[in-house]
């Protein structure tokens, strides 16, 4: 296997990827070539809590540490945004800093246009009751004043995006039963500290959740209707070092820094030219339903999605043969499909997630065939394989299997 660099630095899409261990003591200097002198670090409170993990961020950032907002949580509710724009308001901080999951760096990322959409909450919640063309996006082609910067310390591959929706009326009070959200795109960090060191201070049974959304971040790539030989390089060699890194970090084989860093840098390849596709419309499909962590279900859902592919499907199986160490020379392709899927799975059976849908306390087998309908009308399915014709009948024997 190719080795990777000690540290580095690449720009994406205006962002800095900064990678290295110990790469956090530098940023407050970072910050300061860059005029920017009040960080509030933004987190969830089980971050928040943790000394191990915030030591570090505040020594890095020194004088130009501004406080702690600790108001995130996995719901992703508007009304964080808004109380973190509050908390900013109030240190006078010119940049924020978020660290940890997706939705702590989905929150920081959506403030920032929330501050610039410049609708009060009384007012967003008004347009998200008249309808999805009253609520629109946030402040859109609007490029925000508020840079964000992204500490990640899991797998799940949030750090390199502008997305992350905000939940604005939840599912108990929407008159369709699902919750209403709101999301920009015109978010991006301005830089990404990927720093081995700080995801060692997260708990394995977050790294492994996190870990199977990244991990299949890569797999749907290749097989993704737009791919192209750039994103499919990115994701079979970030599957490499994540078939071989997560069981290591995050799962019951011996690991090592080496393991981290390793898996650091696989998360971060599997997210550059990212294709979500068929495995997250499974996963938002479960969201519209429940409060259920999308690695769970991407770990139950992710071998029997491709056993659905591959029977319909050439679905880029040498590809992905190639990013999980599966041989393909002088064998068919039936054979290649089979040992693929295997392959995937040893991935998700090597970590302490769920293996069946049943296992996942939010889960009902009587809603399968509702939630069938949410997978197939998906958005990312629009990225599926072409000539695939994944009906709500189609899904919801992929779900009964994954049962």
């Amino acid at each position: 296997m190719l080795p990777i660099a000690d540290s580095f630095e690449h720009v994406h899409r205006g962002c800095e990827i900064r990678y290295g261990r110990g790469r956090i003591a530098g940023l407050g200097e970072w910050l300061g070539d860059r005029g920017l002198d009040a960080a509030l670090v933004v987190c969830g409170s089980n971050t928040g809590a943790n000394d191990d993990l915030m030591d570090p961020v505040r020594e890095g950032l020194g004088r130009r540490f501004a406080g702690v907002f600790d108001g995130t949580a996995p719901a992703k509710r508007v009304g964080a945004a808004y109380d973190l724009l509050d908390a900013r308001a109030e240190v006078g901080a010119d940049v924020l800093v978020a660290v940890g999951g997706g939705a702590s760096l989905d929150v920081a990322r959506q403030a920032t246009l929330l501050a610039a959409d410049g609708r009060d909450l009384g007012e967003l919640r008004a347009d998200a009751e008249a309808g999805p063309d009253a609520l629109g996006e946030l402040a859109p082609g609007t490029d925000p004043d508020l840079p964000v910067v992204v500490v990640p310390t899991t797998f799940a591959g949030a750090d390199v995006s502008a997305g992350g929706s905000l939940e604005v009326v939840p599912a108990d009070e929407s008159p369709t039963g699902q919750p209403v959200t709101v999301s920009g795109s015109g978010a991006w960090p301005v830089a990404d500290v990927a720093d081995p060191a700080l995801f060692e201070t997260t708990p394995r049974s977050v790294l492994a959740g996190s870990g199977m959304n990244g991990f299949n971040k890569g797999i749907e790539t290749p097989y993704a209707r737009d791919a192209s030989p750039v994103s499919d390089a990115a994701a079979v060699h970030g599957l490499r070092l994540l078939s071989d890194a997560l069981p290591r970090v995050a799962g019951d084989r011996p690991g090592g820094e080496d393991a981290t860093d390793r898996a650091v840098v696989g998360s971060l390849l599997v997210q550059l030219d990212r294709k979500i596709s068929v495995i997250h419309a499974f996963g938002h499909g479960f969201a519209r339903r429940y409060d259920v962590q999308q690695g769970a279900i991407h770990a139950v859902v992710a071998p029997h999605a491709l056993a659905y592919l591959f029977d319909e499907a050439d679905a880029s199986r040498r590809a992905l043969a190639a990013g999980l160490g599966v041989p393909t020379d002088g064998r068919d392709d039936a054979a290649i499909a089979e040992d693929v899927v295997e392959a995937v799975a040893e991935v998700r059976d090597a970590l302490d997630v769920p293996a069946r849908l049943r296992d996942l306390p939010e889960t009902d087998e009587d809603d399968l065939p509702a939630i069938a309908e949410f997978v197939a009308a998906d958005p990312p399915m629009e990225r599926a394989p072409s000539g695939l014709d994944a009906t709500p009948e189609a899904v919801l024997g992929v779900l009964r299997a994954a049962w």
